[in-house]
Parts: C-alpha cells; structure tokens; sequence
C-alpha cells in the first residue's frame, strides 16, 4: 500500500507532514511512500533527502495513494484527484472547513483529523495539537524578546544594573507553559494566569510566579478551560489590569481548537503599558485575546507593539515538521493491521478504537464527526 506525502499549498505554510528521518519507521511497516516534488523545500529538507531515505518523488504521488499525509487539508481540486476509498490524515478544522468536508464525503474518502484525536493517555504520541503548541509557544517567547528594546534577563555591570523585563503569560496550556519556560530561560521575571485550578502548581513548576485572582476555578473537558461568563470575564479583566500595565511583555496564549479564541484582554487594558511595551497574541488567528490585534501584523494600541501570530508553529517549519510527522507516524501505526495472517502495510483503522473512532470524520460516503454532521445535515 501506498502512503503520499503532500506538498502544501496553502500561503504561508512551510511545514511538510513526512521528514526523511521518518520514513523509514512507514517502509518498516510494509508501506511504500511516496512524496510531492519539492514537499520539504520550506523545511530545509530536500527531495534527495526523502529518497535516500527510501521514498519515491512523484509529482502524482496523491492520485494513486492509500493514504494522503498532510499538514493543512487538501485542497477540493485535489481532494477530487484522489481514488474513492483513500483516507487523509491532516490537520482539518471543520467548523471553518465545511466545503472540503462535504467534499470528502462525497467522493469517498476516509478523512482523519488530528486535532480531533482525543486527549487521552494512549494517545498522547499522537496528539499534534499540543506538539505543534510546543513550538508556538516558544516561538512566541522569543518574538516577545526580539521585539522588546530592552534586556530580558538581570544585568550587574560597573556601569550600573540592569532590572529585568517583566513578562506576564495567560493562558497556561501546552503553549503558555512553553512561553513560560523560554522567557524565564531568557532572564525575565515572569507572572501567568490561567482560569483552571491545576494550572497554578504547573506555572510554578515552570519558575514562574501564579497571578492568584481569587476567582472561581474553570475546569472544562480534555483539559481545557470551559467557558465563562460575561460578568465573570469582565471581572477578570479588571483584576488583570494592574498587572498587565506593569508588564514590559504580554503574552496570551488561551486558545479551543475549532472555537473562538476568548478575548482576555481589552484594548484600554492595552493602553495603560508602558511606552515600548510589547503584546503578542498567539490567538489572533482564532478571533484573539487582545481586542484590536491582526493576525500576521504589528499593529500599535497606546505604547505597545500588538503582535498577531498567524501560522505561528509553521514560522519554525524544522522542528515543527519533526514533531508533527512524529505524531503522523504513531497514528498510522495504530491504524495498520498486525498480526499472523496479515499482510504487512495494510492500512486497516478500527473504527472500534475510541482514538481512530474519535479522529475520523468521514468514511464510506458518510461524515462521521457528529458535530459536524449536524451543523452541516441537521440532526437526525
């Protein structure tokens, strides 16, 4: 069976879901793989590279392929190039990617997200999410530092001392714990908040000190923040604000995939930092935290510089790619057949399986995702 690693085509995405490192662990498997002309260029990674490794380059690896690895998902030009009865497995937002859904569904194809792999011990390996989250936010950190006209870190000289930056983080997920741990690693005296009760012990964990508002905890499913209300969120705001005027960096990182991202921080919050201050919203794309932020610009509120990641995981496509193709490795193991009788390298998911189960959201002409089946069909 045949496994086809894409180009990607979408603007701005430098990743690629296979590296050369990796292919070996698919050809052990009994899969031949097959990839795109030129699928790791923005990778640093070249064509060489993935046949010395023992891949193929072909510039119709899609058309005849079992399987279609992705980061973002296939365009509907391709999707229709595919064979009835080929899977994908690819970063696929449904809420925002309705038409590629119904596509897949109606030519056949077995569709796979990763961001809907469940948050569960077993499949920790797999879960792209926090993986690419790892990256975003360090890269996050660095931005902020980059960005910011001064130290970071504590600086005793004979020509007087340095005070360090003051960075606050919120949200303290797999991404903000990461900013965290990068800033403090920079130097900076760093203070982060996070609405889930657990989080307080992880940010100090981090070296971190935990901004304590003495609000209620709000602990959602799959370990992520559940949502609160108006009154509740407009409180926060106000208990955030003196520690966000006296921040020389603001980091916020609360984001739910296939949600809008909560808005944490006002505009007026914004206004009251210091001149030279910096804001970077890693939210941005998603709606952000930061009132007036754009994702992919700089835009100025007050004294600040607002930063609007976009892609951001992407603008660090070695390490990013790694990681990624790591967790696209360790799903497709899971979902070929093993066992006396079998033939190696059959792609075979058992949809029994809560993790194959949980992550597929097409098959055999139907959408199997039933939010996204009622939002696009009704319900039943």
């Amino acid at each position: 069976m045949k496994i086809a690693v894409a180009a990607e085509t979408r603007d701005g995405e430098s990743r690629v879901a296979m590296v050369p490192e990796l292919v070996g662990k698919l050809t052990s498997l009994g899969y031949d793989v097959a990839v795109e002309p030129g699928a790791g260029q923005h990778a640093l990674l070249s064509d060489e590279e993935y046949v010395d490794s023992g891949a193929v380059i072909d510039a119709d690896a899609i058309v005849d392929a079992d399987v279609v690895v992705s980061v973002q998902p296939l365009t509907i030009e391709r999707i229709r190039r595919l064979r009835r009865g080929a899977s994908t497995v690819c970063f696929l937002p449904t809420t925002f990617e309705q038409d590629a859904v119904i596509d897949l569904r109606d030519c056949g194809i077995t569709a796979f997200a990763m961001e809907l792999v469940p948050r569960i011990s077993r499949a920790q390996s797999m879960d792209a999410l926090s993986s690419q989250a790892l990256v975003a936010g360090y890269r996050c950190a660095i931005v902020a530092a980059g960005m910011l006209r001064r130290f970071f870190p504590l600086n005793m000289t004979a020509a007087g001392t340095v005070q360090p930056a003051e960075v606050v983080v919120l949200g303290a997920g797999v991404a903000g714990l990461q900013a965290i741990a990068t800033a403090k690693r920079l130097g900076a005296v760093v203070r982060a908040y996070d609405v889930r009760a657990a989080a307080a012990e992880e940010i100090r964990s981090m070296g971190a000190k935990s901004i304590d508002l003495e609000l209620e905890t709000l602990e959602g499913a799959g370990g992520y923040a559940r949502e609160m209300t108006e009154d509740r969120a407009a409180r926060q705001r106000e208990l955030l604000t003196p520690y966000i005027a006296n921040a020389d960096a603001l980091i916020t990182t609360a984001a739910v995939p296939g949600r809008q991202a909560p808005m944490l921080v006002t505009a007026a919050m914004v206004e009251e930092m210091r001149p030279g201050s910096v804001v970077v919203d890693l939210a941005a794309e998603t709606g952000g935290n930061v009132e007036g932020s754009v994702a992919g610009e700089v835009v100025r509120i007050g004294n600040a510089q607002v930063w609007g990641g976009r892609n951001v995981p992407s603008q660090m496509p070695g390490p990013a790619s790694r990681l990624y193709a790591q967790n696209i490795v360790n799903i497709l193991t899971l979902m070929t057949a093993t066992g006396e009788g079998t033939e190696t390298g059959t792609f075979a998911p058992d949809f029994d399986d809560e993790i194959v189960a949980g992550s597929c959201v097409t098959h055999d002409g139907e959408i199997r995702h039933e939010p996204t089946r009622t939002a696009l069909e009704g319900a039943s």
